[in-house]
């Protein structure tokens, strides 16, 4: 994803500004003028590697899957920790 950082998760929300900044979507090469209603992305929920990016280019990247989100990313966790533990039995007995 050029330009954006690689991240296990990010977090979306919408965003709009009225101060004359200009962006570069991270998905697109087209600019994205501030005052457009736009998505901001921060990947693991922190400031540090934020992107502004256009809202159909992150809908495009989500149906991809390439910007799980943190409830999509702790999913995929449990369901591997589940897998790796086995199950009661084996935890109980030290099976595996």
């Amino acid at each position: 994803m050029g330009g954006l950082v690689e991240a296990e998760w990010y977090d979306v929300r919408r965003a709009q500004s009225g101060k004359p900044a200009t962006y570069t979507c991270p998905f697109c090469p087209r600019k994205l003028p501030a005052f457009s209603e736009h998505v901001l992305i921060r990947p693991l929920g922190r400031g540090d590697g934020r992107r502004h990016a256009h809202m159909a280019c992150v809908a495009r990247a989500r149906e991809q899957g390439r910007l799980p989100s943190r409830e999509e990313w702790l999913r995929t966790q449990r369901q591997a920790r589940r897998r790796s533990r086995g199950g009661l039995f084996a935890r109980l007995f030290g099976r595996r």
